[in-house]
């Protein structure tokens, strides 16, 4: 695994969405972007179920992907 990488995907959601909390985010890129900064290999619907809770905790906009 990459040094720069972050095993903590829950810590690591909560990083994204404050990162990006001013601005309409789509599930589709934030799955992307945990994968990407955390190599892990759960399914797309158990990081949408995460992405959904904590972005409901803290109020950003999280818009669905049309499938």
């Amino acid at each position: 695994m990459l040094p720069h990488v972050e095993t903590n995907v829950a810590a690591c959601c909560d990083k994204l969405l404050a990162e990006r909390s001013t601005a309409l985010l789509s599930m589709k890129e934030a799955i992307a972007l945990l994968r990407e900064r955390t190599g892990t290999d759960r399914s797309d619907a158990d990081l949408a179920g995460l992405i959904t809770k904590k972005a409901a905790l803290l109020g950003v906009a999280v818009v669905s992907d049309p499938h």
